[in-house]
């Protein structure tokens, strides 16, 4: 992996559909951004803070969320996902992550991803289909 620096940030944004809400989701029964989707979208800014400093097979995967959705979100209003750098260990990442819609903050916390090779990866978890 090439040298990041702390305090690098990635975005991500979308435009709240009907595929996007609670009720569509499974997450709940009001017509709402769906905090998985929050979620995704924030893991997506993460991926993207990361992403030109991959180099080969690397990757990451997420392996901590812990985040608050403070404010609903009407379908078709923007989105977007910030994720703040924070501390690298090793091959650990942390984020400060934070979602917001056009009026505001609506979600916010901490993220973790993990350096991993692709294809060294992908066969320790299809190994368990053995």
């Amino acid at each position: 992996m090439k040298n990041i620096d702390i305090d690098s940030i990635g975005t991500a944004e979308l435009k709240v559909s009907e595929n996007d809400l609670a009720v569509n989701v499974g997450s709940g029964s009001l017509p709402v951004f769906a905090t998985p989707t929050m979620i995704m979208l924030m893991e997506k800014a993460a991926c993207n803070c990361l992403a030109d400093f991959l180099e080969g097979d690397e990757t990451s995967v997420g392996t901590e969320m812990n985040v608050k959705h403070v404010s609903a979100t009407p379908c078709g209003m923007n989105v977007t996902a910030e994720a703040v750098l924070t501390e690298i260990n090793g091959r650990e990442f942390n984020f400060r992550v934070k979602a917001s819609d056009e009026a505001g903050v609506i979600g916010e916390g901490l993220h973790k991803r993990f350096l991993v090779y692709g294809e060294k990866f992908t066969a320790k978890t299809n190994a368990k289909l053995k």
